[in-house]
This record gives C-alpha cells, structure tokens and sequence, in this order.
C-alpha cells in the first residue's frame, strides 16, 4: 500500500506539537545586550559560580510543568509539557491532551530515544538523543544539558576561567567554548545566562534561588531561529523517579519514522508552514 502524500506527512509531523501550536501567540519580547566590554578583573569569579550554581548543581532527578512560548522554525508556538530529568541522560516530554493519550510521548535513556505520537501512530525508534533534541526545537543540546538548562544550571559546566566585573553587579567568565554572566540579586550571585556558539540560554524570576523562567535562543540555517520561553511549575527535585517513567509504550501497529524525514518535515514547522491543529 503506497504511504500518504508529502503534504499528509507533514501534517502529521506537525501534530507532535498540535497542543503547542496558535498562530495568536504573542511574541518574546526582545533579549536584552549583556555586558560585554569595558569590564574590570574580577578574580573571584570561579567562587561567584559555584555559589550561583550551588542548588542546581546537586540535581539529580527533576520533574516539572513546563509552561511553553515563543517561536520555532517560523512558528508561533504556546501550551505546556509534562518532563521528567534523571541523571545520566534520561529525560521524558509529554504533551497531554485534554481527553485519552498524550498527543506525543518522547523518552530517552541509554543513548537512545524513542518518539511516538500516539494519535497518528508513527513511532521514531533508537534514534540520538541529542540529534532527536536539535530535530525537534534547534536547540542543539544532549539530555544532560537540557537538564542542566532546565535546572538554572545554563549547559552543565564544571569550572570557569577568569572574569570580569560591570555596573549593576554584573559577573561573566569564560566556560571553555562558552561564556557565563552572573548577576548578584537580593545579595546572592544568580547564574542569568550561558552562551555557546550560536545558543543561549536565560533564566529571569528567581525564587528560593531557582529560576522559574528559562529562554533558550538559537539562531543560523540549522536553528531555524528557535526562541523559547519554558516556565516551570509543580516542580520535583530529587524525587526518585521509576525506570519505568522513561520508557513509553509503542503501539504495536505504528508506523516508522524516521530522523531525516523529521528533519524534512519539521515538527515544530518552517516559515509559511500549514498545519491542520486543533485549537487549544
């Protein structure tokens, strides 16, 4: 039997984020520059770090809501994820639907992730956690360091190199390939942003020390200009989680998917994409 037309596809394909997607969504409000120039040194920067990351550092199993907007691929998008972190390299992204199976399920363990979505019964097997990660958002990450962005912990970093102070209590230092700012809030240092070739990650409204919102900006060819706003809500932290939970269940009948024809269709939909979404 011959497969569905092109454009059937990448409806279907579009439907792994139909809770997500509305073209009423407002748009990010605009990053603001970080400092960048004209900063003095600032020798302690490495103890400015490890008191910022302090919390996060010690995560080793994360469960949240996670409140989603902004853009991906050309699309507006807005909805929430159901996600659970388990260190090493464990994750699960749930879209519930208001009635029966999640519209999609994604779990990753052992260096290997699966994507089912339930309602159209395609199944994505075995594929590269972190190239299944880039696949769907444009935001090249590995699950550790989704975890980490998640966490208030910006990509994971163990160490940082120098620094250099700016007006306003601001901080940032050299990560290897990446840079790091910190901020001194209500007289804590506070981990505000990460930065790595073209990706960055942000955290704003800070509670109990821990972001509740976290932005992560890709931009060029492959990104697609990704900037997404997650805000956590109902979080778990270091509540264990059962093996069981990063599993999900392949219905038996599902059809192949494939890396490359995700990448082609874009889930989360290029410029002028169609989809034929059920309203939230």
């Amino acid at each position: 039997m011959s497969g569905p037309a092109p454009s059937r596809r990448r409806r279907r394909a579009a439907l792994l984020i139909a809770l997500l997607v509305t073209t009423t969504a407002c748009g990010s409000r605009k990053i603001p520059a970080l400092p960048s120039a004209g900063g003095s040194p600032f020798p302690d920067a490495a103890a400015a770090y490890t008191d910022a990351t302090a919390q996060c550092r010690t995560i080793r199993t994360l469960s949240a809501e996670l409140g989603l907007s902004g853009r991906a691929g050309g699309q507006k998008l807005r909805g929430h994820l159901l996600a659970g972190f388990a260190t090493p390299g464990k994750v699960r992204l749930e879209a519930p639907a208001p009635f029966g199976r999640p519209i999609f399920t994604l779990a990753m363990h052992d260096d290997a992730a699966t994507l089912v979505l339930n309602r159209e019964g395609r199944v994505l097997r075995d594929a590269k956690p972190a190239e299944l990660i880039e696949a769907l958002t444009g935001v090249a990450l590995n699950p550790d360091e989704l975890r980490a962005a998640v966490s208030g912990c910006g990509f994971g970093v163990e160490h940082v190199d120098g620094g250099q102070s700016y007006p306003g209590d601001w901080v940032s230092a050299e990560s290897g390939p990446g840079r790091l700012w910190l901020r001194r809030i209500n007289g804590a240092w506070r981990l505000v942003a990460a930065a790595r070739d073209n990706l960055e990650v942000r955290y704003d409204e800070f509670a109990s020390g821990r972001p509740a919102a976290v932005r992560l900006t890709a931009t060029g060819s492959n990104a697609n200009d990704t900037d997404l706003t997650l805000r956590l809500s109902q979080l778990e932290i270091n509540i264990p989680l059962d093996a069981a939970v990063f599993e999900v269940e392949v219905p038996p009948d599902a059809t192949p998917l494939t890396l490359d024809e995700l990448r082609r269709s874009g889930p989360l939909g290029g410029p002028g994409s169609e989809h034929d979404l059920p309203p939230l």
